[in-house]
């Protein structure tokens, strides 16, 4: 049996109540609008993971807040990957959020505008568990 692939990311949040907003990437070598995650290194914990990509993503740096539930799919290469997930806030100025070599974009959204916006079913569940 082939050992899932590892990988972590972030639902980066502002605001609270009805002006709560979450932070989506757009990636174009997949043309899809998905919350900030990569694969981890070996080595890595799956939070410092979680937190770097983030960084790498939307140049902003975070903290973890509470985890989400992960999501478990096949990757590209038809591989189990199982990614962790965590709300977290910017330690930074969060409109300084800026795409980086890895995404062409990054947007803020409340929370229904982004179910309308991304790409998979499954970050579906991310928003339902805010």
């Amino acid at each position: 049996m082939t050992e899932p692939v590892r990988a972590a990311g972030g639902v980066v949040v502002r605001g609270a109540g009805a002006g709560r907003q979450v932070l989506l990437v757009h990636r174009p070598q997949y043309d899809d609008w998905t919350f900030p995650k990569g694969k981890a290194n070996p080595g890595e914990t799956d939070e410092a993971c979680a937190l770097r990509e983030v960084e790498e993503e939307t140049t902003l740096r975070c903290e973890l807040a509470r985890e989400l539930p992960s999501t478990r799919y096949a990757d590209g290469k038809g591989r189990p990957k199982v990614v962790r997930w965590w709300v977290m806030r910017a330690l930074d100025d969060a409109d300084a959020a800026a795409p980086s070599h890895e995404v062409g974009a990054v947007r803020w959204l409340s929370p229904d505008e982004a179910r309308g916006l991304l790409t998979y079913e499954r970050d579906l569940a991310l928003l339902d568990a805010l």
